[in-house]
């Protein structure tokens, strides 16, 4: 949009994939919405409570800089007890969701024309993220007949003098791939040889599914490069609270404070508290919800199996599948279109999470399975 009064370098800016889909949920009084990844779980009561209790109590003020005092010692501690890990002091900063610690990490570390390899496909808004700091996204394809893992030759073949770092988001949205250790080691080591570091988006933990997930930054020498993104968002159906974490070295930690005091100050004080009583609680609200996505995954992963033109690769993490629709001919694009239209399913199409995501698309299955089952039903499993 040209206008005098918007800054010039937004100007080409366009609706993103997932706004065009969000405007898209109301076209059809029977649409089913597979688009974004807003799981339909309601928060659970118990956190609701605890932290509306607390909001009563006061806690409706700043909170210190780095965040909550009791969030960050229990954020410690969930660190100790899950993973071995002792997050060093001054080592977390508490975020206005895990988008807002992406953008904080970001402009904490690159300069002007400072390069960020992001594995393809990815998480829609990285490309911007980087260039909102004055970076310049560098894509690392990756395939479906390689488990969408890193290709180290590949990745390898990028790096420039201008390299600063390399984002991981495992489980992975939109793939729904899982990174192996030995991959992680890989690109660990890869890191250590060129003295980059490592953006480790860790959205999706308890929805690894195939292998126990391992944070990035508690493998062996790779904590002094990696700044792990993390967000209550998914793992605890917290989406509207909009509550992360960074954690990073102490003086990376310092300069995201610095930065934060001059966009947010602090996350909401009561979107806090939540976030403390959902990790006090978190053993007995987060079996419910992976036993729930993990049925939905199968469900749909069962039922795409019996769609002659369909095809997708076994479940293996987050709570999203990317589905094979190079059977039919169509461009992803027109093939939700005709999901649109013809079936009233709303889904995001491959191309919006980067080159390689041309001839997929993206199901959320932020809905049921009786909601599932309608929409597979709608369609006929030998022609679209």
């Amino acid at each position: 949009m040209k206008n005098k009064y918007i800054a010039k370098r937004y100007w080409k800016n366009t609706d993103t994939a997932m706004a065009a889909s969000g405007k898209l949920a109301g076209l059809y009084p029977d649409l089913i919405n597979l688009a974004i990844g807003d799981p339909d779980l309601t928060t659970d009561s118990r956190i609701i409570e605890a932290a509306m209790a607390d909001a009563e109590l006061g806690h409706t003020h700043y909170t210190g800089t780095l965040g909550d005092a009791e969030l960050l010692q229990a954020i410690g501690a969930y660190y100790r007890e899950m993973y071995r890990y002792e997050i060093p002091g001054d080592g977390c900063i508490v975020t206005a969701s895990a988008c807002h610690g992406m953008w904080l990490a970001l402009e904490a570390i690159l300069d002007d024309g400072d390069e960020v390899i992001i594995p393809d496909p990815y998480f829609t808004p990285y490309p911007y993220q980087v260039e909102l700091a004055r970076g310049v996204p560098v894509f690392l394809p990756t395939y479906e007949s390689e488990n969408f893992q890193i290709d180290i030759g590949r990745l390898e073949g990028l790096i420039t003098p201008r390299t600063k770092a390399i984002i991981l988001n495992t489980p992975n949205n939109p793939t729904g791939s899982c990174l192996s250790l030995e991959t992680l080691q890989k690109v660990g080591k890869i890191a250590e040889q060129y003295d980059l570091l490592l953006i480790a988006d860790d959205i999706y933990t308890i929805f690894s599914f195939e292998n126990p997930f391992i944070p990035v930054t508690t493998l062996p020498g790779l904590a002094e490069r990696t700044i792990t993104v993390c967000s209550f968002s998914k793992d605890y159906c917290m989406t509207g609270w909009r509550i992360g974490y960074n954690l990073a070295p102490p003086e990376i930690v310092a300069v995201m404070r610095d930065i934060n005091e001059n966009v947010v100050y602090t996350a909401p004080a009561p979107s806090q508290r939540a976030a403390l009583h959902a990790l006090k609680l978190r053993h007995q609200v987060q079996p419910a919800i992976i036993d729930e996505f993990k049925t939905r995954l199968d469900y749909a992963y069962q039922r795409i199996c019996q769609i002659d033109y369909l095809s997708v690769l076994p479940v293996r993490g987050s709570i999203y599948l990317f589905v094979n629709i190079q059977k039919t001919g169509l461009t992803s694009a027109a093939f939700c279109r005709r999901l649109l239209e013809h079936y009233h399913i709303n889904a995001i199409s491959g191309e919006a999470f980067g080159a390689c995501g041309e001839g997929y698309v993206r199901l959320a299955l932020t809905v049921g399975v009786p909601a599932l089952k309608e929409a597979f039903d709608r369609l006929d499993p030998h022609q679209f």
